[in-house]
């Protein structure tokens, strides 16, 4: 077994890698004469959104920050990489342009793995290519988890930005005189108001029939009601802004599943024969000597 230098990853870094954990010794080390390691200082951009995809990196130590930009230009960060994880594949199975920003968020320690050298080597280790899509998938699922949470928290910040003082005021009022509070407070007052003028007070400033409670009654409930109007109506703005977020979203998601399952027809259609081809040959080979001692 050969001894790794300096610029060089170990069989052990190479494993850790979970798409290269199953790898033997021979394969684990010819993988390594096809590595580069680049050393690469914290803030550097290690490739951009439509940037072709001719290479995928291994992360030796260090951290690397996978981002996209929304419509709004704001940095949506969907991945902080570090020792073990791996990114830039699924641009190098078809070649296609990159599809979020790479930018080293501490000094790191990459191996660099080229597209050529990428496709050869999955020719004769086809489990990787297996291992690959099963992290591809887990990585988009998290990635729709990700794109769900900023629906909840951009509706939020929108409906914010509209509401004015009175907005806010109507919105802490409906919210009291839906609640247990205001029902409590009001059989409170009038069991008070009644108990004030017919017992405490002799002649009282509003006796029975308690004309004047029904009118103060009648117009807090006539103010109430138009604000608890308010309120829903704005309740009804912020649905129909989440409804238009959600759809985006969807909208975002059909189409990187579309790229996915795309991604996969290639694979399937041109990569995946290949390779089973290749193993089975390679399995016939290993047959074949104790076919002839059988005979």
């Amino acid at each position: 077994m050969s001894i790794p230098t300096a610029q060089e990853m170990t069989l052990d870094a190479i494993r850790s890698v979970p798409l290269f954990a199953s790898l033997d010794d021979e394969a684990a080390s010819d993988l390594r004469n096809l590595l580069s390691v680049r050393e690469v200082p914290n803030g550097a951009a290690l490739f951009r959104a439509g940037d072709q995809g001719d290479a995928m990196y291994l992360i030796e130590s260090g951290r690397v920050r996978i981002t996209i930009s929304d419509d709004d230009q704001k940095e949506i960060v969907l991945a902080e990489l570090a020792q073990g994880d791996f990114f830039g594949e699924m641009a190098i199975i078809d070649g296609k342009q990159r599809s979020a920003d790479a930018t080293v968020a501490e000094d790191a320690r990459l191996a660099v793995l080229s597209r050529e050298n990428f496709l050869g080597f999955i020719h004769d280790n086809p489990k990787v290519a297996l291992e690959m899509l099963s992290a591809s998938f887990a990585r988009l699922r998290r990635t729709d988890k990700l794109l769900q949470q900023r629906v909840s928290r951009n509706v939020n910040e929108e409906q914010e930005k509209r509401m004015t003082i009175a907005d806010r005021a109507a919105d802490v009022i409906a919210e009291f005189g839906g609640s247990w509070k205001f029902i409590g407070a009001a059989v409170g007052i009038i069991i008070a108001w009644i108990v004030f003028n017919s017992v405490i007070l002799i002649r009282g400033f509003d006796p029975a029939p308690y004309q004047m409670l029904n009118l103060v009654m009648g117009i807090i409930a006539g103010l109430q009601a138009p604000i608890i109007m308010m309120s829903q109506n704005r309740q009804g703005s912020k649905d129909r802004l989440r409804a238009d977020l959600d759809f985006q979203v969807n909208l975002k998601n059909e189409l990187a599943l579309t790229e996915v399952l795309r991604r996969l027809d290639v694979l399937e259609s041109e990569r995946l024969p290949q390779l089973f081809t290749q193993q089975n040959e390679k399995i016939e080979r290993l047959a074949a000597p104790s076919m002839a001692r059988a005979q």
